[in-house]
């Protein structure tokens, strides 16, 4: 398979099977904690990275051929190996999957195209937006998720709070923390102001545990997580 993997027991979603609409690590960002390793080509203009007449092809034949697994999926989730709202026909995929799917559609992002309306208007098929926020200030933000030149996190934010004001759906927002990058609770308390402005479902907090890109990323040890849970309200969940 090319475009199709799993199906995986996910933390946050149970049984998923993922869709990858772009190349191997084409992405926006640079996270230093992403698992998948350094980001090969990184750059936020959207094409039809990969075809979806051949994406949505073998998700039929996925179907077909793993009555089984399809069966007790709970999400199908489009996300994979690089930024899924890169690729230009996302919003063509979701109509697609919709028509032959009786399970949930999540779109996981990392955010950065949200404040464009064309891009936040091709997710609005979707059942669920699991929406990245790991910094709201840039010197946070550049450090942690090392974006191409000219994303700017006050627009990320804006494109976040007019995102839960368009999509009906559900969204659960994910901070990735990283000891010494962006767990400060001076920055916390700065978090907290964009989610009560952002308003999602859930405040999913992680941390990595995986190898990641960069050998020196620390996980946030377990008290300094529920202190940030707590300062973040009943809407933040450490998973």
């Amino acid at each position: 398979m090319k475009y199709i993997y799993g199906p995986v027991k996910s933390r946050r979603l149970g049984w998923s099977l993922g869709i990858s609409l772009t190349h191997y690590k084409v992405c926006s960002f640079d996270c230093i904690y992403c698992q998948l390793g350094k980001t090969t080509q990184r750059y936020s203009q959207r094409t039809e990275c990969v075809p979806i007449s051949e994406v949505i092809e073998e998700f039929k034949f996925w179907l077909v051929n793993n009555k089984d697994d399809a069966a007790k999926l709970q999400f199908v989730t489009l996300s994979g190996s690089g930024e899924p709202t890169l690729n230009l026909r996302i919003a063509e995929l979701i109509s697609e999957l919709r028509k032959i799917l009786t399970v949930p559609i999540a779109v996981i992002t990392n955010s950065s195209l949200l404040p464009d309306p064309l891009v936040r208007q091709a997710l609005m098929g979707a059942d669920l937006i699991v929406p990245s926020l790991d910094a709201v200030t840039q010197e946070v933000f550049d450090k942690i998720d090392r974006p191409l030149a000219g994303i700017k996190i006050e627009e990320i934010i804006e494109g976040l709070v007019s995102l839960r004001q368009e999509f009906k759906g559900k969204i659960w927002l994910e901070v990735m923390l990283v000891k010494g990058v962006n767990d400060d609770l001076r920055h916390i308390r700065k978090l907290k102001e964009a989610l009560d402005r952002i308003n999602p479902d859930i405040v999913q907090l992680n941390s990595p545990v995986r190898v990641t890109a960069e050998a020196d990323v620390v996980p946030v040890d377990k008290p300094k997580l529920e202190k940030i849970r707590e300062i973040l309200g009943d809407k933040a969940v450490i998973v």
